[in-house]
């Protein structure tokens, strides 16, 4: 059996993630603790039973998510299951990376925090957007991105390349609004205005890129023991400069996620485990390709689910 680890991103947060496994491992309870005491706030409270609003801002958001995957591998190594190779969508490349120990958890917790904070701090909150376009193409998505931009008044551009149906745009709200119009005129299937402030992935995030760059300069990262394919460049790494470089320039460059999963696929996997809350990648995967077992583990029940499946 060839098994690789898939790790979500923002978006995948709800109130109650984290609280199953918090109750029935000594170890998740461990892990929390040291996140709730590294933050100096409650974030396993705000995971269990804390509102939606307050989950969803960003500085809150992308260390919840950390813990949790962070938590989910450990049950998954605790069990003996190891990955031949892995990937991590935007916020979810630091938990990849944790899973592969290169990053350590107090690390990862410390700069993700620092991610959310410096992503949202980049642009005026309601300044920019993102949207999710499906059923148009992605040359068509960018081409209708480089006409609106091309005269550099604004700036509008592809985010993340889910899959051959599904591409998000962002950059500045007027330019996104825009875009939105036009490709639901060229034959869009849909067109959703995504429910975030800051638009992640462009060039306007430059600045967080920058602050960030300095946090990870200060980060040990060790060589990793399989490999993770990078968002930035869709290429496999081994190395912990090559982690820190690639993180760096995540900030501001869209996520590739259709090359990274056509790369994950030749390497013959024939199982896929989502780590950490949803089935929003283990889907995209169904989608990529029909023939790779697709589990998820994010509580207690689908880990139990998921050992079945792998008869462990």
């Amino acid at each position: 059996m060839k098994i690789a680890f898939l790790f979500p991103g923002q978006g995948s947060q709800y109130v109650g993630m984290g609280k199953d496994f918090y109750d029935g491992s000594k170890l998740a309870a461990e892990r929390f603790k040291e996140a709730d005491e590294m933050l100096g706030i409650s974030i396993s409270s705000l995971c269990f039973n804390g509102t939606e609003d307050s989950l969803r801002l960003t500085e809150n958001t992308q260390p919840a998510i950390f813990i949790v995957s962070a938590i989910a591998c450990d049950m998954l190594r605790e069990k003996g299951i190891t990955p031949c190779i892995s990937a991590g969508h935007s916020l979810g490349e630091y938990s990849a990376l944790f899973a592969a120990g290169s990053l350590r958890f107090s690390d990862g917790v410390s700069l993700v925090r620092k991610r959310g904070r410096f992503m949202q701090e980049a642009v005026p909150v309601g300044a920019g957007a993102m949207a999710a376009v499906i059923g148009l193409g992605k040359e068509a998505i960018d081409d209708i991105c480089k006409k609106i931009s091309g005269n550099g008044s604004s700036i509008v551009q592809p985010a993340n390349y889910n899959s051959p149906e599904q591409t998000v745009i962002a950059g500045e709200k007027e330019a996104v609004e825009k875009a939105v119009k036009t490709m639901q005129e060229m034959g869009a299937k849909k067109v959703i205005m995504l429910p975030v402030s800051a638009p992640f992935h462009t060039p306007l995030m430059k600045p967080a890129e920058d602050k960030l760059s300095v946090e990870l300069d200060k980060v040990g990262f060790s060589e990793l023991k399989f490999p993770v394919i990078t968002n930035v460049d869709a290429k496999e790494i081994k190395s912990g400069d090559e982690a820190r470089g690639a993180l760096k320039r995540q900030v501001s460059s869209p996520v590739r996620w259709v090359e990274s999963m056509g790369l994950m696929v030749s390497h013959k996997i024939d199982t896929v485990i989502e780590i950490g809350p949803g089935k929003v990648l283990s889907g995209l995967m169904k989608r990529f390709n029909r023939d790779i077992k697709c589990l998820n583990v994010e509580d207690m029940k689908s880990l139990e689910k998921t050992l079945n499946e792998l008869s462990i």
